[in-house]
């Protein structure tokens, strides 16, 4: 998609940077328009290192998936802000294991919502809803989600490279404890967001993404920050790690090579 292919929806700016859309970018994705391409060039001027990463996070968000359906039976995915499809989305990934797998994306951009259904015309077991994924009653209330997620069976809740997103005023830690609550015991959340060592880069970083996104940003944290949000909950191995070091395929797998920031987090279960 180009910004002259004609086929945005009107509630679309395309001269305001989407993360969504930023991100299908970084991974080669074609659903972008041009400020998309220019914030994201910006980001790689002060963080190099920002293309792999986002590979390496796809990555990480197919491994758990995989790992979860295969391992430990979940058979039941809500993803929070999903972003746009591409290559291996979880659905396609846990359908493998179990064709009866249920999978619900959340975003709140309009070309999720438009990307995501049309691809999942024929799929009966998995949904696309627009929503903002802080809004967990909404959510939760939702005929999709009542129709798919069994709340008496365990569920894997993902925040993949998202929780960077949630300012501190809407308090990313409350959220994910507000979807832990709903879950039943058994359950999973894998999470992981943007950090780094660097207070002035993390202020920069923050600082362009706030402006180009008009708001639509939290913050880039500190490690210290991820761990609050496990607290109460079961870390599988090997723990909080940069995630290209969760569970790789290989050993040969590729890792995170630059660090001015890194996905940082892991999966965890509900005691």
């Amino acid at each position: 998609m180009t910004e002259t292919g004609g086929d945005a929806s009107p509630d679309i700016d395309v001269n305001v940077p989407s993360v969504a859309r930023m991100y299908d970018y970084a991974l080669g994705g074609k659903d972008n328009y041009a400020a998309d391409r220019e914030a994201f060039e910006q980001i790689e001027i002060t963080a190099p290192s920002t293309r792999p990463l986002a590979i390496n996070n796809r990555r990480f968000l197919q491994r758990a998936a995989r790992i979860l359906a295969e391992d430990y039976g979940i058979r039941q995915f809500v993803d929070h802000g999903s972003g746009l499809p591409t290559q291996d989305n979880v659905h396609q990934i846990v359908q493998r294991v179990d064709p009866e797998a249920r999978v619900v994306y959340i975003d709140n951009d309009p070309i999720v919502l438009a990307h995501g259904r049309a691809l999942l015309e024929e799929n009966d077991n998995t949904a696309v809803i627009q929503a903002d994924f802080r809004d967990t009653e909404a959510i939760f209330a939702h005929p999709e989600v009542e129709r798919l997620i069994d709340l008496s069976e365990p569920v894997a809740a993902l925040f993949v490279s998202v929780l960077h997103c949630v300012p501190d005023s809407d308090d990313p830690g409350a959220l994910v404890r507000r979807v832990a609550d709903r879950l039943p015991s058994g359950s999973f959340l894998v999470m992981n967001q943007l950090v780094s060592d660097d207070p002035v880069l993390r202020k920069e970083l923050t600082d362009f993404m706030l402006e180009s996104t008009r708001g639509n940003w939290g913050r880039v944290r500190e490690e210290r920050d991820v761990r609050r949000y496990f607290q109460g909950l079961e870390l599988l191995e090997p723990g909080l790690v940069e995630i290209s070091t969760w569970r790789p395929d290989t050993e040969l797998g590729p890792k995170q090579q630059t660090t001015e920031w890194i996905e940082f987090g892991g999966v965890a279960r509900k005691p």
